[in-house]
């Protein structure tokens, strides 16, 4: 995996643990397939809305609900660009007000070799 890819991935991590509640919990599940890894970082947090849900990796795009947490809205933005740029994927769902999942598909040969 190459370095982009690992802070990209840091990133999704240490936002799941920004919108995570005091006593909530983030998850990190890697599971391998025969041409991919597919890793979700699922937390407990707040969750997305879902006609927020197709915005969220949308450059500058905050959801209202985040007006209370720092930030600029370029985290997912960024994190989207870098993983197609890799030849992976990034996907988003969520139970709003319960949490949310964001799974990143990498190519095994890349995430192996870089």
């Amino acid at each position: 995996m190459a370095v982009s890819e690992a802070e990209t991935l840091f990133n999704i991590i240490e936002n799941a643990v920004k919108y995570t509640p005091e006593n909530g919990s983030v998850t990190v599940t890697v599971t391998e397939y025969e041409m991919f890894i597919r890793i979700d970082v699922t937390d407990t947090g707040r969750g997305i809305c879902d006609g927020d849900l197709s915005k969220v990796f949308g450059r500058f795009w905050r959801a209202a609900e985040s007006a209370d947490s720092s930030g600029v809205g370029v985290g997912l933005y960024l994190a989207r660009e870098i993983i197609t740029a890799c030849g992976g994927y990034i996907k988003a769902s969520s139970d709003f007000g319960k949490g949310s999942t964001f799974s990143v598909f990498l190519s095994k040969g890349d995430a192996i070799t870089s």
